[in-house]
């Protein structure tokens, strides 16, 4: 454990973390963003370094920091249902940096991707990237200078503007300001834990880049050692926040269990804050928490000895769903960011981006362009 100052997120979550997590399908109530711009210049396509990307690990919004190595050997990838690849991670940990001088995993410019743009992208010389002020880590906060937005969403901004040969420039917005931003042309994508709906597709052009994952936390060195159905979470103490999507799954789940004769579980217990949670978890008084899998695959990553993740489902069960690119509905950009996502996705340097924020089961094959999304509710 270091003695580092915890990291922000891009603004105070509009509610407690990770519950409020955009998007979990749940849009947070609207407030103000900063003024915060980012712009980073093209060059010249690098080889990515394979020194530890910095000497420290912090939990950020988690209130709690690490300390480890990042392997540099390429991790083994295993087939995924669903078509997402999973990563083996990094037996020693993760590490990361928050200095707001990110180097930057880079891509190629991708003539394919180019050849898609419409007319209105093709005079361009950056487009304008949103990012959602209620983002948390590794999706999305403040670097050291507490000014620099950084995560993976920025990363895979960068990689999407290198395929499309423009240079990026990241605004941060409220959750509830950018679709407006985005409809009215101020900025050019949002790229911030969207899910795909089929309400949004109305209005919104998708290309996938992350499978919608919830995660299942535990003690390092539970008995609970796998979570990966139902029947799993029979008799179990399950922590959960209030008004959630995960929420109404272990519900169900609760329910269906019951009809078929199982224990219910304890709980499902209640939290606000998310340290309570961990504080909960190395106590016993909780046996597994679910929540959003981005967050829990960082936590778990950045202190293996103490926490990890024992099983992950999509977030729109019973259905699928996806996390994607948004950019206006009908303006042309769909496909090209499409390719520029598959692009990276091939090359390599996709899956180093989810690598290095610990994301990489979350990882997909290919990227779709306005893949199927999750039901409009009555």
């Amino acid at each position: 454990m270091t003695g580092a100052s915890p990291r922000r997120p891009l603004q105070p979550s509009p509610e407690p973390w990770p519950p409020g997590l955009p998007d979990a399908a749940h849009a947070a109530p609207d407030r103000k963003a900063p003024p915060v711009t980012t712009t980073t210049r093209r060059t010249r396509a690098r080889a990515v370094p394979t020194r530890a990307l910095a000497a420290l690990a912090t939990a950020s919004l988690l209130a709690l920091t690490a300390c480890a190595s990042v392997s540099t050997e390429k991790p083994q990838e295993t087939q995924k249902a669903g078509g997402a690849v999973t990563a083996a991670p990094a037996a020693a940990g993760l590490t990361v940096s928050t200095s707001p001088d990110q180097d930057r995993i880079r891509t190629t410019e991708s003539a394919e991707a180019v050849a898609l743009l419409p007319d209105a992208w093709k005079n361009k010389d950056e487009i304008v990237v949103a990012i959602s002020a209620g983002a948390a880590p590794p999706l999305g906060f403040l670097a050291d200078d507490d000014e620099t937005p950084i995560g993976n969403e920025t990363d895979i901004a960068q990689l999407v503007a290198d395929a499309l040969g423009k240079d990026v420039r990241i605004e941060v917005k409220a959750w509830a300001d950018w679709p407006l931003a985005l409809q009215s042309g101020d900025v050019d994508a949002v790229i911030s834990n969207v899910t795909v709906t089929e309400e949004r597709k109305e209005t919104i052009d998708f290309s996938s880049y992350r499978n919608d994952e919830l995660g299942w936390l535990v003690k390092t060195g539970s008995d609970l050692t796998s979570i990966t159905t139902r029947e799993d979470i029979a008799g179990k103490v399950v922590a959960v926040g209030s008004g959630t999507n995960q929420e109404k799954i272990v519900l169900e789940w609760d329910r269906l269990n019951q009809a078929d004769g199982l224990e219910p579980i304890k709980g499902p217990e209640y939290y606000e804050q998310f340290t309570d949670v961990l504080l909960a978890l190395q106590s016993g008084r909780i046996e597994t928490y679910v929540g959003p899998n981005a967050s829990l695959a960082y936590q778990a990553a950045i202190s293996p000895d103490d926490f990890t993740v024992v099983g992950t489902l999509n977030g729109g069960w019973p259905d699928t769903a996806q996390i994607a690119v948004a950019t206006k509905k009908g303006a042309g950009a769909v496909d090209a960011v499409t390719a520029a996502i598959n692009h990276a996705i091939d090359d390599g340097t996709y899956l180093q981006v989810l690598q290095r924020w610990g994301l990489e089961s979350e990882a997909i094959e290919k990227s779709e362009s306005n893949p199927p999304g999750l039901p409009k509710t009555s």
